[in-house]
């Protein structure tokens, strides 16, 4: 069912609420979350947001205080998740993305929506509300604002424009329709600082970021006569510049900046494998690409997890996939 009438319906019958989003949460994922916590607590709701991982500290400068979200712990959050009426998933469509909390989810008698606008949903909610054509998840829940009648403020409005911000590359990617800049312009009269947010969430990096990603441009490679360009970061270079996975965030797009280059890839070294980010900025569908390697995304960013010990082996996989798409 993809309705937002059912949706608000459904708001009107619970009381006990749990709204979370995929691992490794991003601005839309957070301010979809934060939009939607804020105005089901104004209408009376007991609303608890639990995430699997950290809000990145870029995006901490949205939070209310450091309660407002909360890290899963199983000890502490099992019986919250039995207890709750209501369990909302949103900025995904796949259960597996809130890690170690999905099988306590499907588990959960509670009644589930999913809100989100990525292809390939699982379809594991009782309620829908997915939208591909959509710029972010940001955008649907400013909708579903919008159809309860509800005025919006600046404390809700701050984090919907965080939200559309990041998903749309500050307003650069194809989803960003007029719709989109007149939704915003709402937002922005509730008294949102423009410069002071991207500040916020763009330049306040540390040194060592800056020196880690020193790394990985000197890493850049092009392949598939220089129409693909890649970097790699290895768990070396952030042990020895003292930085963290959240530090790579964005990096990927520093290889579409190079003229005649259409697909840019980065290579992230983690514990368990290799984390590569995808992205695109013509005719070739990343998030089919990603799809290969059990991830997904839009069809010009995207991402995937491959599992596994074999870091080279893993990077030559996905170029060979990658280079079919410029035979």
């Amino acid at each position: 069912m993809n309705d937002i009438s059912s949706i608000l319906k459904t708001f009107d019958d619970k009381k006990k609420i749990i709204i979370t989003a995929h691992v490794n949460p991003d601005g839309d994922a957070i301010g979809s979350e934060l939009a939607l916590a804020r105005y089901l607590k104004g209408i009376g709701k007991n609303v608890r947001i639990i995430n699997l991982s950290p809000t990145p500290h870029f995006l901490q400068f949205l939070l209310s205080d450091s309660s407002e979200i909360e890290l899963y712990d199983a000890a502490q959050h099992q019986q919250v998740i039995v207890e709750a009426e209501l369990i909302i998933m949103l900025d995904l469509n796949q259960l597996s993305r809130t890690g170690l909390m999905e099988d306590q989810i499907r588990l959960s008698s509670a009644k589930k929506i999913c809100i989100d606008h990525h292809e390939y949903p699982e379809n594991f909610a009782d309620i829908e509300l997915i939208d591909t054509t959509k710029s972010s998840t940001g955008e649907l829940i400013y909708e579903l604002l919008n159809e309860a009648n509800y005025k919006l403020d600046y404390n809700i409005a701050l984090p919907l424009y965080v939200a559309i911000l990041t998903d749309t590359g500050s307003f650069k990617y194809d989803r960003t329709t007029p719709k989109v800049h007149r939704i915003v312009a709402n937002l922005l009269e509730t008294g949102i600082e423009t410069k002071n947010i991207f500040r916020e969430i763009y330049d306040q990096g540390t040194s060592n970021r800056i020196k880690l990603l020193g790394r990985a441009l000197s890493s850049l490679t092009l392949c598939c006569d220089d129409k693909v360009s890649y970097m790699i970061v290895r768990k070396s270079d952030l042990f020895e510049t003292a930085t963290s996975e959240e530090d790579v965030e964005g990096f990927v797009n520093y290889n579409l900046s190079i003229k005649g280059v259409e697909v840019g890839l980065l290579f992230f070294e983690t514990n368990e494998g290799i984390k590569v980010s995808f992205r695109s900025v013509d005719t070739v569908p990343v998030n089919q690409l990603a799809n290969k390697f059990n991830g997904g995304g839009h069809f010009h960013a995207a991402g995937a997890r491959i599992n596994g010990n074999n870091f080279e082996q893993s990077i030559k996989n996905v170029l060979n996939e990658t280079e079919k798409y410029f035979v």
